[in-house]
């Protein structure tokens, strides 16, 4: 879990390759085409079904009306609450790094808008989101982890041995 642009997909490529698991990420679930959104019904199965045919696995995003049975499921939550202004400049980078192209983690052609930009900034920090963000986050059972910046996430990876 995180804000946009913290790293969640980042991260949960490295915890898969490294653990040798199945990794879902919940942009490729919610958006196809040109920044299409699926039906709800065909997100809630999709993720359904990974968690059927997988034991053990790494999803990454928030969406939280996206099969929130998952949450239950975890064994082990990590939140990536980096302040907006870094978020800010790693989608910056990403949009510069992937411009007229699609990633691993998303289907759709890179893009930094003028309503992504808000939404980064502003729209997915409103007080409310944050406060459904940590109630998600806190009814996780298992292990918990928050780091509110790269340099804890990349002492906790160290002591996985992970880089």
């Amino acid at each position: 879990m995180g804000y946009s642009g913290s790293g969640k997909s980042t991260l949960a490529i490295k915890l898969a390759n490294h653990f040798g698991l199945k990794c879902l990420h919940l942009d490729n679930v919610q958006f196809y085409g040109d920044w299409q959104e699926r039906d709800k019904q065909e997100q809630q199965n999709i993720v359904k079904r990974f968690l059927d045919e997988h034991e053990d696995w790494v999803i990454d995003g928030n969406y939280l009306d996206i099969a929130p049975e998952r949450f239950s499921l975890s064994d082990i939550t990590i939140f990536l609450g980096y302040n907006r202004f870094y978020c800010y400049r790693m989608c910056l980078a990403r949009y510069h790094k992937n411009r007229g192209q699609s990633r691993l983690s998303c289907p759709c052609i890179e893009k930094f808008d003028s309503e992504f930009r808000q939404w980064l900034l502003i729209k997915g920090r409103t007080k409310a989101r944050r406060i459904k963000l940590f109630e998600r986050f806190n009814q996780c059972p298992g292990t918990k982890y928050y780091f509110k910046n790269v340099r804890e996430l990349r002492k906790f990876l160290l002591s996985l041995e992970i880089k």
